[in-house]
């Protein structure tokens, strides 16, 4: 499809549902406290701004966010190729993988509670147990996938080292399901971030449940497009970087 009318379509779509979304929200039907129009939103964000609380939440969700990808995202990818390369790995992580996979970040609360206390520390090891278990399953999964040939071939030219196989075939061969994982991990802190803040931690979760309790329900909103917004421009940019690293796929 071409990408005028790509973007043009998709813009639409958005364009008509906030519409659809005004018009309900006007027509009486619902009360506006529970469901704010999106003409109450830029208002609402000059407001917040002018308090120099958006600035503050957006912050410190970003700090912890970030903290908790790099991790989250580093020992995903690491363990994940260590066990696609090392059969005895593989071998000895199985049924913990299979245990542990299961269990939602949420469900470590308690302990990132008692092991970190209420912390931007405690916010970044529930975002990166969401992020981990996707970026090591993808990770595994990609390097188990890269064409036995290739490597065979590798070696016939004399890259039979370890480290040059894993360097010059392995993990370029890996890279686009690599990749995809760390994008799919990407969204997923985002939607973890407002979770691992319910607890007191500052960000926009925590504003969110402020917000909520006062039933100032254009606040919650402004915050949920806030992470919608967030999330686009880090997957923008991903993207950019993505398509630079697998430029020579083209």
């Amino acid at each position: 499809m071409n990408p005028v009318l790509r973007y043009s379509l998709s813009a639409t779509g958005l364009v008509a549902f906030l519409l659809f979304w005004e018009g309900i929200a006007q027509s009486g039907w619902i009360e506006t406290h529970l469901l704010p129009p999106p003409s109450t939103l830029p208002a609402t964000l000059l407001s917040e701004i002018g308090l120099g609380v958006w600035q503050a939440m957006v912050w410190a969700s970003l700090s912890h966010y970030s903290i908790g990808f790099v991790v989250g995202s580093f020992l995903g990818v690491s363990l994940g190729v260590c066990v696609a390369l090392f059969p005895r790995v593989e071998a000895s992580q199985a049924w913990l993988a299979r245990i542990f996979r299961p269990i939602p970040p949420l469900a470590w609360i308690p302990f990132a509670i008692i092991w970190f206390g209420i912390s931007e520390t405690a916010a970044a090891f529930i975002i990166a147990i969401g992020i981990f278990w996707i970026n090591y399953f993808t990770a595994m999964a990609a390097v188990q996938a890269v064409d036995k040939d290739l490597i065979e071939v590798a070696r016939a030219f004399g890259h039979r080292s370890f480290w040059d196989l894993l360097r010059k075939v392995i993990l370029p061969g890996a890279a686009p399901g690599i990749l995809s994982g760390l994008r799919a991990g990407l969204g997923q802190g985002w939607m973890t971030v407002v979770a691992a803040e319910l607890f007191g931690i500052p960000g926009i979760g925590q504003r969110m449940i402020e917000a909520s309790g006062l039933l100032a329900s254009e606040v919650v909103v402004l915050y949920m497009f806030s992470i919608a917004l967030l999330y686009g421009v880090s997957d923008y940019i991903f993207v950019t970087i993505q398509n630079r690293i697998l430029e020579w796929q083209r």
